[in-house]
């Protein structure tokens, strides 16, 4: 799989729900730093995603491909997000993986947005559990 085929696997996975889909393009030791879930191993990461999270779909904007020898890409996309609680917020998001040694999947991601407008929704949904 070239690195545009696993950015859109990402894409699609995520659009979709998908958990074993979405993990299936991380290795197991990946880790996710998130600004409103902070850093966490990539299962436990998109398990609590997923369970806060009635739809989501993404407009791809770009792709960022790394240049030669670096090993991480960016996605920038707009975002939007059904939090179980019918919250609905649509956001600019950029997430920045990296790459293991032989570039077919992430070792890491940075997801860059600004959380402001729906921090203080998401916390009521955390809190409800």
């Amino acid at each position: 799989m070239n690195l545009n085929e696993l950015c859109m696997s990402y894409l699609n996975a995520l659009n979709e729900g998908d958990l074993g889909n979405v993990l299936g393009l991380f290795t197991d030791d990946a880790i996710v730093l998130s600004p409103l879930y902070g850093k966490m191993n990539v299962k436990e990461f998109y398990i609590a995603l997923f369970s806060d999270t009635s739809n989501s779909s993404t407009e791809l904007l770009n792709i960022f491909l790394p240049a030669t020898g670096n090993k991480s890409l960016a996605l920038h996309f707009n975002y939007k997000w059904k939090m179980k609680n019918d919250f609905v917020e649509t956001f600019e998001c950029v997430d920045v993986f990296n790459l293991n040694d032989t570039q077919d999947k992430f070792t890491k991601l940075t997801i860059i947005y600004d959380t402001y407008k729906f921090r203080d929704n998401f916390s009521r949904i955390r809190s409800q559990g």
